[in-house]
C-alpha cells in the first residue's frame, strides 16, 4: 500500500547501504533492518544518517525518493531521479501561478481548510472540556476562526489572506495550552508558535510531526505530475516547496491531534527532550521513534471524504488532495476544495 511504503529513518550514526535488491540499516556495523527496495517509495532520514553512493544510485533508478532532515525534522536535501511528471499539467501549473484570480481563489482554498480543521480541533476541546470557564474560552476561540471564515471571501490581496491566516493561527494556539492535562501544562506550555528551533518541548513536537507531513505533501504533488516548488499562497522562493507548504495548510490540525494525543496519553514525556544551549528544544532520539510509529498507525485510520463520499485511510488523503489540485489546475470549473475534518 501507498499508506505504508516510507521509511523513516532515526537511529543516530545509522549507516545505510545497498545489499543486492535491498536497503540495509546498519548500527556500528550490525544490521538493524532490512527492507526490499521495491516495498518503498521515500526515505526519509533524521540527523547524521550514512548512505553509500551504490544505494543512492539505485534509489534514483527506482525512483524512490530520498530525504534527508536535520535531527529537529528540518528540511535539507531532497535525492531523486529523473522526473517523470505530466509536461503539460506543469506549463498549465506555472501558467496559474501566473493568474491572479486562481492565485488568489486557491490561496483561500487552503486557508479556509487549515483554519476549518483548526476549528474542529478547538471545538472538540471545548466539548471534552472539565473546566466550564476553559469550555467557554475555546468556543469563543472557535467562534473568532469562525469570524475569518467569514472574512475570507472579502480577502482580495493575498496580503489580506496571509493576514487572516496569521490572525486566525495566533488565536488557535493561544488556546492549544487548554487542550492538554492539566498536570502536562506546565512541561508543555506553549507561547505561541515557535520554530528555527522551536523554544518548547510541544512546539518541538509540532515541528518533528509538521516535518512528516510536509514530506508526504511533496511525495504526493509529485506523484500527481506537480511542481512541488511553484505554489499560490506560500511565496515563491529559491530552494522553498512553496505548493508543498500549500498543501499541507489542511493537514497541521491533524499533526496538532496527534501531539496533544502522545502528550495526554503519556507517550511523550517531558524528559523525552533535549534543551539546547541557547534556548531551542529537540526530541531525544527514542522520543523520535515512539512518534515516528503512532504518526504510521494514525495514517492508517480510515476517514471519510467529502467530496469523494467513502472512507479510506488518512496516509492516502495526501495524494487524493494533490490529484484534486491537480484537477483545479487543469480545469476551470473545479475548483480546488481542502480535505476537511468530520
Amino acid at each position: 500500500m501507498q499508506l505504508l511504503n516510507t521509511l523513516y529513518v532515526t537511529l543516530p550514526d545509522a549507516w545505510l547501504r545497498l545489499d543486492n535488491d535491498t536497503l540495509r540499516v546498519e548500527v556500528e556495523r550490525e544490521t538493524r533492518l532490512r527492507v526490499p527496495l521495491h516495498h518503498l517509495s521515500a526515505v526519509v532520514c533524521f540527523g547524521h544518517t550514512g548512505l553509500s553512493a551504490p544505494l543512492m544510485h539505485r534509489l534514483a533508478d527506482e525512483g524512490i525518493a530520498l530525504v534527508l532532515l536535520d535531527a529537529q525534522g528540518r528540511f535539507k536535501a531532497r535525492l531523486e531521479g529523473a522526473v517523470s511528471g505530466n509536461v503539460l499539467l506543469r506549463q498549465a501549473q506555472f501558467q496559474r501561478v501566473n493568474d491572479p484570480t486562481f492565485t488568489l481563489d486557491t490561496a483561500r482554498a487552503c486557508v479556509a481548510g487549515k483554519i476549518k480543521n483548526s476549528r474542529q480541533v478547538l471545538q472538540r476541546g471545548a466539548r471534552e472540556a472539565k473546566v466550564e470557564d476553559e469550555a467557554k474560552y475555546l468556543s469563543r476561540l472557535a467562534a473568532d476562526l469562525a469570524t475569518s471564515l467569514r472574512d475570507l471571501p472579502q480577502a482580495n490581496t493575498l496580503d489580506q489572506i496571509r493576514g487572516i491566516e496569521g490572525e486566525a493561527a495566533r488565536q488557535y494556539f493561544g488556546g492549544l495550552n487548554l487542550l492538554l492535562r492539566a498536570d502536562q501544562r506546565a512541561a508543555f506550555a506553549m507561547n505561541g508558535r515557535t520554530r528555527r528551533p522551536p523554544r518548547d518541548r510541544f512546539n518541538a513536537l509540532l515541528s518533528f510531526l509538521y516535518a512528516m507531513w510536509m514530506n508526504d505533501c511533496r511525495s504526493a504533488l509529485e506523484a500527481a505530475g506537480l511542481d512541488p516548488q511553484a505554489g499560490f499562497l506560500h511565496a515563491l522562493r529559491p530552494g522553498r516547496a512553496a505548493l508543498a507548504l500549500d498543501l499541507m495548510e489542511e493537514f497541521r490540525p491533524w499533526a496538532d491531534r496527534l501531539a496533544l494525543t502522545l502528550v495526554n496519553r503519556g507517550q511523550i514525556k517531558a524528559n523525552d527532550f533535549e534543551i539546547r544551549e541557547g534556548g531551542g528544544v529537540s526530541l531525544q532520539t527514542d522520543a523520535r521513534k515512539v512518534v515516528v510509529v503512532a504518526f504510521q498507525e494514525r495514517k492508517k485510520e480510515e476517514v471519510t471524504h467529502p467530496l469523494l463520499a467513502q472512507t479510506l485511510p488518512l496516509g492516502l488523503v495526501p495524494l487524493v488532495q494533490a490529484r484534486l489540485l491537480a484537477r483545479a489546475i487543469r480545469e476551470d470549473a473545479a475548483p480546488y476544495l481542502p480535505f476537511v475534518i468530520k
